[in-house]
């Protein structure tokens, strides 16, 4: 019997996994269901993981194995009417599709084109990329100027327009997926506290669609976060094409020539700046065409919870939506007194607290693993406990405490039901615990999301005024003119003469003395003896005698020394 290793090389292995993918298209296919590989790869994962199905990956797969594995994906790829499988395709369909935030002879003279041909490839492109550019400059100045530019798309006004269309789309499609949601768990609140309702509405598959109506809610805010970011840069763009136009207006004013190197940069500054336009021209498309197509994976709500029906299941509850429900318990807050070893974070006591990455999507974790999966939003007020460099929220002091007990058992029960339902591996971002399981799109920021808060707090410090015995001279005088000012009295007290005078009265009652300088023979020397001596000039002329011509001819010879010889 053939049997497929699971500790096979990993080319091996590859080859069996995309027989086993391509036998599950081929299986869909003859049921009329077109699946994608993705799709079908995520399936076989899924499967796998899910303890109930019975899958052992520590050990050698059989034939058999195989042949059920594919039987049991094909099964849950054709079920229609289950909310969990459109989660899934929606989140691989999100992953695959998201897209996130990325006159000629005057400008080429005829006398340069033999150059240009001698060119390489890569100097060839660079060049007809910034003549591009440099035309693309031209037109929209003569476009501003109303002189040409015809066909060019006026872009900032279009995008103007598709932005807050867009944006208005979306919102009110976010507040029907939450206003949904909210129903959802009002429902699965109330199963909760009361078991007995629990395989009343088991077929009803409430948490499947509540994962559904979830994950569609938290795409829809990714979305939207993006389309805001395009707002702001739009805006800021129009602010600055309105800029450079201007300053080439002033640049060029009514001269019939201007030197290139004043106005060509300028020009390809307005190409790239209309070349963002152009990119987020696209990308509003793009995150408005996502949002659109992302609807059909809602489908399973009117089947299964048509309107006469949720309004028998909402019958005598209370509908609360997400603020509420942190409304009700915000002064309620853990106490860290209460906690010797856990570490709370709280708003006043963190600088950063806002942007911590909250595990599990920010839903209560207790809440999740205590009832099942529900899923209720935390509440950071009350505080947020950190656990293994990792953050945790709830929705109550009380499931804060028990969770805080045993943190280790709850994230196994929380892993545990993910097993089950794979579809919260990503709606909860447990990608660090299902590594294979990781969206191409995180993949590369996974170790990027830990945040390490910034705690803060009140401290004060006191010191001695002096630890130190002082060191400070009263004498010293830092003023030269003081300075001056002393040597002086100094130099009139020694000229100073002290006289006495003695009467009768006063005669031979008291001794009187004074004190004077005596005067001093004193003589200064020089370092060295020294004297200096003028050079005596010696010069002759010879020649004046003994030639035997008419004509004497004399020559002048210099013997006086030089002045450091003597």
């Amino acid at each position: 019997m053939s049997r497929v290793s699971a500790r096979m090389p990993p080319t091996q292995a590859e080859s069996v996994i995309k027989n086993i993918i391509r036998e599950i298209g081929q299986e869909c296919a003859a049921h009329g269901e077109t699946v994608s590989e993705t799709l079908a790869a995520f399936m076989v994962k899924a499967v796998v993981l899910d303890p109930s199905n019975g899958f052992n990956m520590d050990r050698t797969l059989m034939k058999s194995d195989v042949q059920k594995l594919v039987k049991l994906c094909v099964s849950r790829l054709l079920d229609s009417k289950n909310p969990s499988l459109d989660t899934i395709k929606m989140q691989v369909y999100f992953d695959m599709n998201y897209t996130s935030r990325a006159a000629l002879q005057s400008i080429f003279p005829q006398a340069e084109l033999g150059t240009f041909l001698t060119l390489s490839k890569k100097d060839k492109e660079r060049q007809l990329k910034e003549l591009t550019m440099v035309v693309t400059g031209i037109r929209l100045f003569n476009r501003d100027c109303g002189k040409g530019g015809e066909g060019i798309d006026d872009l900032p006004a279009i995008l103007q327009e598709a932005i807050p269309a867009t944006t208005q789309h979306i919102d009110s499609q976010l507040q029907i997926a939450q206003d949904q949601a909210y129903r959802y768990t009002a429902i699965l609140e109330t199963v909760a506290e009361n078991p007995l309702l629990s395989m009343e509405l088991q077929p009803y598959m409430l948490k499947e669609a509540l994962y559904n109506m979830r994950q569609y809610e938290t795409f829809l805010q990714i979305i939207l976060s993006d389309i805001i970011t395009c707002a702001q840069e739009v805006e800021m763009m129009i602010k600055q094409l309105g800029a450079q136009l201007e300053q080439l207006k002033m640049t060029v004013k009514s001269k019939t020539a201007v030197p290139t190197s004043q106005v060509f940069p300028i020009f390809i500054a307005l190409s790239n700046l209309w070349t963002s336009f152009q990119d987020e021209t696209v990308l509003i498309s793009v995150l408005s065409n996502l949002t659109t197509h992302l609807e059909p994976f809602l489908g399973a709500h009117e089947l299964l919870f048509p309107e006469k029906v949720m309004q028998n299941l909402l019958d005598g509850l209370t509908v609360k939506t997400d603020v509420c429900r942190m409304k009700e318990h915000m002064e309620d807050r853990v106490r860290p007194v209460d906690f010797r070893k856990q570490e709370w974070l709280f708003p006043e006591t963190t600088a950063n607290f806002d942007k911590l990455l909250i595990q599990y999507r920010g839903f209560c974790a207790y809440t999740f693993a205590t009832t099942d999966g529900l899923l209720l939003p935390g509440n950071p007020a009350i505080g947020i406990l950190k656990y293994k460099e990792k953050y945790y929220t709830f929705n109550t002091r009380d499931a804060a405490y028990l969770f805080a007990e045993s943190p280790e058992n709850y994230i196994d029960l929380i892993k545990e039901k993910a097993k089950k339902n794979a579809e919260l591996i990503q709606l909860l971002e447990l990608h660090q615990q299902f590594e294979t399981l990781i969206p191409y799109s995180q993949m590369k920021d996974v170790d990027k999301h830990h945040i390490k808060p910034i705690t803060k707090c009140e401290s004060s410090t006191q010191t001695d005024t002096h630890i130190l015995p002082p060191t400070i001279v009263r004498s010293y005088e830092w003023n030269e003119w003081e300075l001056r000012r002393k040597a002086i009295k100094l130099a009139n007290l020694r000229r100073k003469v002290t006289h006495s005078v003695q009467t009768d009265l006063s005669h031979m009652r008291r001794e009187n003395c004074s004190q004077v300088y005596p005067p001093k023979d004193a003589s200064t020397q020089s370092m060295r003896e020294s004297s200096t001596r003028v050079p005596r000039p010696q010069i002759y002329i010879a020649g004046l005698r003994g030639g035997q011509g008419k004509i004497t001819y004399g020559v002048k010879v210099n013997l006086t020394r030089a002045v450091d010889e003597t």
